[in-house]
């Protein structure tokens, strides 16, 4: 079969501006240098209760993401204002968005409450901008997405959270974790019981510190755009920033 030659087939794309059209290339998604430092995670949590489920299966999965190698940050969301309701100066929205844009990937372990995730969780997911300025700080950033139930195994919190994700524009890993009756898989000191759901838990950290190790290094290529290429940085800014609804 003849391969198509670039420059013809480009000729023939009328509504394409050649000087911003680029071939995805094999090599750049070959880093040149891997970092040597460890996979910084953030991981986000969705209750406030004193023995919270969703907050004790997001401290297991921190205790294998470290011994993964990752270096792991937990955010509390206690006191952390409702969207809109406290000014972006409030020092527990500076917290969490300076841990988003220091990690290289996150977790969400969110309790399914009514089924859908809680709004403690979604306040945290609503408070990390999507832009700053022309900056994007979760595009490119790999997530892995958890959740507990109360009774049956479901899906729902889960499946929102990955739509968030992708909004975000983040690397969701295809693994997740949906813990069923969570009140019997924890013992009276917090950690988990041995079970499918651990193992499980493992499959997901372990499949999140490869994805991570996998594109952090070339995710500024992977998220580069022809449609942004095409604006300058003042117009992208313009865009981007509009005024939220």
């Amino acid at each position: 079969m003849k391969r198509a030659c670039v420059s013809e087939s480009a000729a023939t794309l009328p509504n394409v501006d050649q000087s911003c059209f680029h071939v995805p290339e094999q090599r750049l998604l070959r880093a040149s240098e891997a970092s040597p430092h460890q996979p910084k995670i953030l991981m986000l949590y969705g209750s406030l209760r004193e023995r919270s489920y969703s907050k004790l299966l997001t401290l297991e999965a921190a205790r294998l993401l470290e011994a993964m190698g990752a270096e792991v940050k937990v955010f509390d969301p206690k006191d952390l204002p409702q969207p809109d309701g406290a000014p972006d100066s409030h020092a527990k929205v500076q917290e969490l968005r300076t841990l988003a844009a220091w990690s290289e990937g996150m977790v969400w372990c969110s309790p399914e409450r009514h089924g859908a995730m809680t709004g403690i969780m979604k306040s945290q997911i609503d408070w990390i901008p999507l832009s700053l300025g022309a900056v994007r700080p979760t595009q490119g950033k790999t997530l892995a997405v958890m959740e507990v139930c109360g009774g049956s195994q479901s899906f729902n919190a889960v499946n929102q959270m990955r739509i968030l994700g992708r909004w975000m524009r983040m690397i969701t890993i295809p693994n997740q974790s949906s813990v069923a009756k969570a009140f019997l898989e924890f013992d009276e000191a917090g950690r988990m019981k041995p079970s499918a759901y651990y193992d499980r838990l493992v499959d997901v950290m372990e499949e999140l510190i490869k994805f991570t190790l996998l594109t952090r290094n070339v995710a500024p290529y992977l998220v580069d755009r022809y449609s942004e290429r095409t604006e300058n940085a003042q117009e992208l800014s313009k865009r981007v920033n509009q005024k939220s609804i």
